[in-house]
């Protein structure tokens, strides 16, 4: 018998799940579940992982830490993997939720900075460590971290060091050498622009470390509005391994119940765009490549039908706009045309144009099925 056979036959076996098996079978049925998730991860639908997610949640409770620690070890290099095992094993004892702290992309920044709140230094120095890991999560170890945790995020050369974190790191240089030596060896921190940016505070411990000299640039604050903005600018765009990275997470939210309306607001609210067109993706109803056409195309009216039609609130829809990922950043006129465009516009009539877009759109799928 194959493995996926003996996985598939452990699968169906789920007395276990009302207490009539012994600590031996539970291991088995949760570490064959894992595996056999890992071989059809890509080929599931949103029904399928729920399913999985369920009983593998119920499995995590009753099944010893080594077990639980394989089963996280199966999960952490899956672009998709069920959101609710995956959030409850990344809060497991350390030596379960190392491996998806480190390396799980379906774990979002919100779950990651709940987890530098409220877990151990352990759990801490496990996320200082991830690949291109996001300035807020770097901001939340600054904050609550102790030496270790934050000498790994300062070591760690992909992860994004904000003007926010740099504050909060200098001051603890002064009395840190360690600190103060990590911070002067970042090549990617912009210190003329951290003048501008940090507090009194953090800029008379950066002039305390000699890595600001005791002096004032009066030109300092208009060039840097610049700098940011142009900095902004380069990184609007379609990125299709960003969008890969953000369409697991919100699909992860979903598997939680966790993606609503609260969770599109907080997408705008902290700039992360592809996230928002995931999101937006997902509320419509429409198919991936539909949403991802639109912004290619640089097609604000579909996005004003489709968005009307599903009733956002005009505040929302803006900063939605000013978010996502187009191929050109839009301008602030731009921007309000658009909503003007948007406020204008009835829901009935949005939800006409939209409905009869649908039918068209499935007529022509059917007619490419058939050809």
């Amino acid at each position: 018998m194959s493995e996926v056979s003996e996985s598939v036959r452990a699968f169906a076996n789920f007395r276990v799940l009302n207490g009539e098996a012994d600590a031996a079978e539970r291991d088995h049925l949760i570490r064959n579940l894992a595996q056999l998730f890992s071989y059809v991860s890509d080929r599931c639908d949103d029904e399928q992982v729920a399913q999985y997610d369920e009983v593998l949640c119920q499995l995590a409770d009753i099944v010893e830490v080594e077990a639980r620690t394989h089963v996280a070890k199966m999960l952490a290099p899956l672009e998709r993997a069920p959101g609710s095992v995956v959030l409850k094993l990344a809060n497991d004892e350390i030596e379960v939720a190392a491996p998806l702290l480190e390396f799980s992309q379906v774990l979002s920044d919100d779950d990651l900075i709940d987890i530098v709140e409220n877990r151990s230094e352990a759990h801490r120095i496990a996320i200082a460590g991830r690949k291109d890991l996001a300035g807020r999560v770097g901001e939340a170890i600054a904050t609550f971290g102790a030496e270790p945790s934050i000498l790994r995020l300062l070591g760690n050369a992909r992860a994004e060091i904000t003007y926010t974190a740099v504050d909060q790191v200098a001051q603890r240089a002064l009395e840190n050498e360690s600190f103060a030596q990590l911070l002067r060896g970042r090549k990617d921190i912009d210190w003329a622009e951290v003048r501008a940016e940090i507090s009194t505070m953090g800029m008379a411990a950066l002039e305390g470390l000699g890595i600001f000299a005791r002096t004032e640039n009066p030109g300092t604050s208009s060039r840097v509005q610049a700098v940011v903005y142009n900095r902004m600018k380069n990184q609007a765009g379609f990125s299709s391994q960003e969008w890969k990275l953000a369409w697991n997470q919100v699909k992860a939210l979903a598997d939680r119940r966790r993606f609503d309306l609260k969770a599109l607001h907080r997408f705008t609210r902290f700039g992360y765009g592809h996230h928002t067109a995931a999101g937006l993706t997902m509320l419509l109803e429409v198919r991936p490549e539909i949403v991802v056409k639109w912004l290619a195309m640089q097609d604000y009216v579909a996005f004003t039908v489709a968005a009307r039609a599903i009733g956002l609130d005009a505040a929302l829809f803006e900063a939605v706009v000013a978010v996502l990922p187009w191929r050109d950043m839009p301008s602030r006129d731009d921007i309000v045309n658009v909503r003007k465009r948007y406020e204008a516009l009835s829901e009935d009539e949005a939800s006409g144009i939209f409905d009869l877009w649908r039918s068209h759109s499935f007529r022509r799928r059917q007619e490419e099925a058939v050809a």
